[in-house]
């Protein structure tokens, strides 16, 4: 008995109009050739034969011009390695799947050249900084900066204090901008209204408004009235708030529009309130990305100087307080450390940029863990009443 694969390549099924070469499996209909799921070894051979051979090229042509530069080579190599790619794959797959095998290796490449300057940045970071962070640990997470001179070694001054300033203050500005983004992201989701757009446009504008505008809002609105003692954590957070808010906002109404409406329409004809619906029902389904917006919040604010500079003063000793006094932040602290004379100033700057930035991933993976569950997965079970006795 003939195999599916046989039958479909017999006289009596159509001949393939794709382009696709003989060897290719088809799938169920016959007429499109099927995706291979796993990475062949002949797939592997024909992308680096590819890669090598135009890497051949371009140093060729380079040496023979006797034009030098890393970076171009690089780019020729790019625009080289394309072309013969598809080629290769087109004289032994077929035209179908050279679309996919090229648009895939390009998907994949302009991954990679994303993530170049993030991993480039971070394993920077951490090459300078880990050394001072770790080098005493936790000293350098528990001290604060009171002992701070120009000749100070890295182990008599820490970033505990601002570490303390910037978990209260992120803190505080996520309280304040995430209810309020998520409540402005659903009311923008749902209506169609002229304030609503109005609401819509001024989101827009708070998205691309300089860090610095939102701490001279802050500063004038709250720091001026109430003089020195205005400049707290506090202040700090509201600035940070005003940023957040609308990275969260249009975060999440992203999120919230791409829910099915079917999900809405059937707890409607339930009888479901409005308010019910979008609490158990569109909230809980796109808990993920909401998870995700808050990131993007957190992300946006962790790390900026201007709202801090203007709003929580600074400050070389702990301060546990944020509603009263001066507070200290990392970034802040990087800020003034940068521009102090001497050799082991320069690398506190560094441990303190290590842990932001080992701050920030925590942070991160705590978020991530919180929205890692189904909806309607709880992390904590509910406590379950016993069942009533059943009367006659």
């Amino acid at each position: 008995m003939k195999s599916p694969t046989a039958l479909l390549r017999s006289p009596a099924a159509p001949p393939p109009t794709d382009g696709s070469a003989p060897g290719v499996p088809f799938g169920p209909s016959g007429d499109r050739p099927v995706r291979p799921r796993k990475v062949t070894l002949q797939y592997v051979v024909e992308l680096v034969g590819s890669a090598l051979s135009a890497l051949a090229i371009a140093w060729l042509g380079f040496t023979i011009a006797g034009v030098s530069g890393p970076l171009g080579l690089v780019i020729v190599w790019l625009i080289l390695f394309f072309p013969i790619y598809a080629v290769v794959s087109w004289r032994a797959h077929g035209v179908l799947l050279t679309k996919d095998r090229v648009a895939t290796v390009a998907v994949w490449l302009g991954g990679i050249i994303a993530m170049v300057p993030l991993v480039a940045v971070i394993g920077y970071v951490i090459l300078k900084g880990a050394a001072v962070a770790l080098g005493d640990f936790p000293h350098f997470f528990t001290s604060d900066m009171t002992n701070l001179t120009a000749t100070a070694p890295s182990s008599a001054v820490g970033a505990g204090a601002a570490i303390v300033g910037t978990v209260e203050q992120v803190g505080i500005a996520a309280v304040l901008a995430i209810p309020l983004g998520i409540l402005t992201a659903t009311y923008l989701a749902d209506s169609r209204s002229l304030f609503s757009r109005t609401v819509s446009y001024v989101v827009d504008a708070m998205t691309g408004a300089p860090a610095i505008i939102a701490g001279l809002f802050i500063y004038l609105f709250w720091v001026v009235p109430r003089g020195i003692s205005g400049k707290s954590g506090f202040a700090a957070g509201m600035a940070l708030a005003v940023m957040m808010l609308p990275v969260v906002t249009r975060a999440a109404q992203e999120v919230v529009m791409i829910v099915p409406g079917s999900l809405r329409e059937a707890a409607l004809a339930l009888g479901a309130p409005q308010w019910r619906v979008m609490l158990r029902i569109v909230l809980p389904t796109a808990r993920v990305g909401l998870i995700t917006a808050m990131i993007l919040g957190i992300a946006r604010i962790a790390g900026e100087t201007a709202p801090v500079l203007f709003n929580a003063g600074g400050n070389s000793s702990y301060n546990w307080n944020p509603f009263s006094g001066q507070q200290d932040n990392l970034p802040f602290r990087i800020y003034q450390l940068i521009f102090q004379p001497g050799v082991n100033v320069i690398k506190d700057a560094w441990g303190v940029s290590f842990v932001l930035v080992l701050l920030v991933l925590i942070l991160f993976v705590f978020a991530r863990l919180i929205g890692s569950s189904k909806p309607g997965q709880r992390r904590i079970p509910r406590l379950r009443r016993a069942p009533s006795p059943i009367t006659d």
